[in-house]
């Protein structure tokens, strides 16, 4: 069974960069399509970026929510068994709690009910 764990949230201001990561305990982390969530104040839970499982040497493929395309980047670091999500030229709208979600079989997944494995949250919070 995997066990994911966020880290590296913080309060940052409009403008501002920031990495939170996804630690994946159990299970090598290429072998999951992990995903990263997020949760305004008020709001639903919504996908943000994905990266695709590596099953019989391919995959690897990501995928962006149009909010957060060209300013996100998901990367997967097989040596730490983590996931990372690179925000750059954050805006306040990018507020939310950050989950780190995993899943094995099909791709895109974009769903909340389609990811069975979750973590506990990471809080960004973006100032204007």
């Amino acid at each position: 069974q995997v066990q994911l764990v966020e880290s590296g949230g913080a309060l940052v201001q409009a403008g501002d960069s920031l990495r939170i990561s996804c630690a994946v305990e159990g299970r090598p982390a290429r072998h999951y399509t992990v995903a990263w969530f997020r949760q305004p104040p008020g709001k639903e839970r919504a996908f943000a970026a994905g990266i695709r499982e590596i099953l019989r040497q391919t995959g690897g493929d990501t995928d962006y929510a149009e909010s957060v395309k060209g300013r996100f980047t998901i990367s997967r670091d097989d040596a730490q068994n983590r996931v990372h999500l690179q925000m750059n030229n954050l805006k306040p709208e990018d507020t939310a709690v950050y989950f780190c979600a995993a899943a094995q079989g099909s791709w895109p997944r974009r769903l909340v009910w389609e990811y069975n494995t979750w973590g506990q949250g990471t809080q960004v919070t973006v100032s204007s």
